[in-house]
């Protein structure tokens, strides 16, 4: 009897322990991953008890430690990288944030947000930190708002927008960096303590020299298919910093946001400070599933336009340059109507006339066509690719301007320069201070003006050359410190202007290549330029290194004449994404004309699965001289193969390539496509039939020792 009583009291116990904590924990859930808080009840803070594979159970949940606090202030007992910062009207630099509430909501379907708001219990100062989770898509959004009432400007120094704790015996970073026509380049270290920062001071164009995402393996260095993965990414199209901080204990704090450098916020009473969004997801199955989790809900809900059709296209830019006229546009338009793409794209050159267009030196600014170059203005252009069944494309950059322009003649005020100093230029230009309401007029009446007077252009490439130099805003004049910032919020002011009034405009995300390419940019444009590099070897490096985080679908890749490699390899690269031309078709052989024709056509047919289907990544060009990207629509009833041979030692051995997506038990055809008119498959698979358990156990030879060798094979389920 006593046993049973003391069972029974230890049952209540446990219980009461349980209804305690039910108002004290605070989960973030998606299907594969939880992200727990908890609220410590004799201090009144929030903690991050857990972050990792999901837990289903509440009594394992209200086992967990309490864990780290969740968003570290500065000032207090703490002894490490803070995650806000700020100084009080009376000179008092502390915060001590203590939990409020919290509440969750659907968003929209397949999102739910959990907000969580706390307080400083001395001052009037509120912290609230929003969660977004999609479920089936496994991504969480964070991002912090920062208001106060105090009764004059509380200045903020360090405002992340996420603070993510993770323990484990070893921590493997991925960063992606490099430079113009470089970009991507990814290089993984073990970090060990102290602390690692990724990150920029460029303003705009930022992305020029890293990248704003990294991934992270615990335990081991990451794999493709197995491993504990973390990718994280901001959305926010200027300076970030992500500082990874492993401490005494050997834990790891991942701090993401805005980079705070010369950017100290005074921040208003009642004004809320909203950080950018913090995107990460976590796998227990390796890089591919995040991959695929993270271009799945690219696509669903964050893309421009994700679910939709893309343009193939014809370019003019490497193809002439500056030097073109009208006669020599329309005859490029003939080549693209025959070569099947949908749209002519006319690039930088079109513009100015005091100071014409003619290099990159002048006319930056003066948006009106050259008269000398085109006497009957885009309208003609417009006119001459629809009476030829294409749409028509149009460069820009609308956030720059050259010294030598009639804009900077007439409003210098309208640039950012500093005062009493001579000018540093970089690519020529300078950059127009969008945190001037009247800069964000001008340059929304760019895009405005010229769909007004021509509605029927289809597409805008916006390009971004030159990070921000000669730092200082006539307009904000003794709010300097807020240029970094403001300057971006006047670009996302512009860019959502232009989405109201013309939702269906598809633009590409330019920056000398791949100096923007970030998800909130991305709400606005359908697609980015991932790098001026279009040699096709170089491109597979840097098509695999974006790949990690962003879908086919959303990256322009063009072929050139960059590289000596044949037709066929530079197309069959360019077909693993946006496939577009920036080359002359006239110029090339009868049998490469067929070729892209054909190579056209297949990806038309195709598009569905290449950009919209789940991508696997079977052979890394970081491991080995070859290299190989699948994908495979959601019912897997077919699937798209492209395997490359770069540089081929001679008579290397090759092993059999392994396929992913596919249904074990279902019979699958397999088809070489995009060869070259008058050849003739060289794959043993070409035209039989496997099971998936087969092509996914046993694989299929498709590599060999010929240098920049290519091959496309159709995968179709046989019923």
């Amino acid at each position: 009897m006593k046993i049973r009583l003391l069972f029974l009291l230890c049952l209540m116990a446990v219980s009461a322990v349980l209804r305690a904590n039910e108002k004290t924990v605070i989960p973030i859930t998606t299907d594969n991953i939880s992200l727990i808080y908890k609220v410590d009840d004799s201090n009144g803070r929030l903690y991050q008890s857990y972050l990792g594979q999901k837990l289903s159970f509440d009594s394992d949940i209200a086992q967990l430690p309490l864990g780290n606090e969740a968003y570290i202030t500065h000032g207090m007992e703490d002894y490490f990288e803070p995650a806000i910062r700020v100084l009080h009207n009376d000179g008092n630099p502390s915060l001590l944030l203590k939990y409020v509430s919290h509440e969750s909501k659907q968003l929209q379907p397949g999102a739910n947000e959990t907000v969580i708001t706390l307080k400083d219990d001395k001052y009037p100062v509120e912290v609230k930190l929003h969660f977004i989770a999609y479920p089936k898509e496994n991504i969480i959004k964070e991002f912090a708002e920062i208001s106060h009432q105090e009764k004059k400007p509380v200045t903020l120094y360090n405002y992340a927008s996420s603070l993510l704790h993770l323990n484990s015996g070893k921590y493997f970073l991925t960063e992606f960096s490099g430079d113009w026509a470089h970009e991507v380049n990814m290089k993984e270290s073990e970090l060990s303590f102290g602390k690692k920062m990724l990150d920029t001071k460029l303003g705009s164009r930022a992305n020029m020299f890293c990248s704003p995402f990294f991934l992270l393996a615990l335990d081991r260095k990451a794999e493709e298919n197995v491993g504990e993965v973390l990718f994280g990414t901001i959305g926010w199209t200027g300076n970030y910093r992500f500082t990874f901080e492993v401490d005494n204990e050997n834990s790891l704090r991942i701090l993401s946001g805005i980079n705070p450098y010369a950017s100290e916020y005074s921040l208003k009473p009642n004004e809320v400070f909203r950080t950018p969004e913090f995107i990460f997801t976590y796998s227990a199955e390796g890089k591919g599933k995040a991959s695929r989790d993270f271009q799945r809900w690219a696509r669903r809900y964050q893309l421009k336009d994700g679910e939709k059709p893309r343009m193939t296209l014809l370019n003019n830019w490497e193809a002439t340059y500056f030097d073109f006229n009208e006669d020599k546009l329309i005859a490029i338009m003939d080549e693209a109507a025959t070569l099947g793409v949908d749209m002519f794209l006319l690039d930088d050159g079109w513009f100015a006339n005091k100071y014409p267009r003619s290099s990159d030196h002048q006319g930056l600014g003066d948006w009106e066509e050259t008269v000398t170059k085109l006497p009957n203005g885009i309208g003609k252009l417009v006119k001459e690719a629809t009476d030829k069944g294409i749409k028509f494309g149009l460069w820009i950059e609308p956030e720059m301007v050259n010294p030598k322009s009639e804009l900077y003649e007439k409003h210098k005020d309208w640039v950012i320069h500093l005062p009493n100093r001579d000018e540093y230029y970089f690519r020529n230009q300078m950059v127009l201070d969008m945190s001037n309401p009247e800069v964000q007029d001008f340059v929304y009446g760019i895009v405005d003006g010229l769909m007004t007077k021509y509605p029927g252009i289809a597409y805008f490439k916006w390009d971004c050359n030159s990070p921000i130099t000669n730092i200082y805003s006539p307009y904000l004049k003794n709010q300097q410190s807020h240029l970094y910032i403001e300057h971006v919020r006047g670009l996302y002011n512009v860019l959502e202007r232009i989405k109201q009034k013309y939702p269906n405009l598809p633009m590409m995300l330019c920056s000398g290549g791949g100096g923007r390419c970030d998800y909130e940019a991305l709400k606005y444009f359908t697609e980015f330029w991932p790098s001026d590099n279009t040699e096709p070897v170089e491109r597979i490096f840097i098509q695999w290194g974006y790949s990690h985080f962003f879908p086919a679908k959303s990256m322009a890749a063009h072929v050139t004449s960059w590289g000596k490699q044949p037709v066929k390899f530079r197309t069959d690269v360019a077909s693993m994404c946006k496939l577009g031309f920036d080359i002359r078709i006239n110029e090339m052989s009868q049998a490469d004309q067929q070729y892209c024709k054909e190579a056209v056509a297949n990806f038309k047919r195709l598009s569905d699965v290449i950009l919209d289907g789940d991508q696997y990544r079977l052979a890394s060009p970081y491991e080995s001289e070859h290299a190989a990207v699948m994908y495979a629509n959601e019912s897997a009833n077919k699937a798209v193969l492209f395997a490359f041979d770069m540089y081929p030692r001679y008579a290397e051995m090759m092993q059999p390539l392994r396929l992913q997506g596919l249904k074990k038990d279902a019979r699958y055809e397999l088809k070489e496509i995009n060869l070259v008119p008058g050849t003739k498959s060289r794959l043993e698979c070409n035209g039989r039939t496997f099971s998936g358990e087969f092509l996914m156990n046993v694989g299929i030879p498709v590599f060999s020792s010929r240098p920049t060798n290519s091959h496309v094979i159709e995968i179709t389920e046989v019923k």
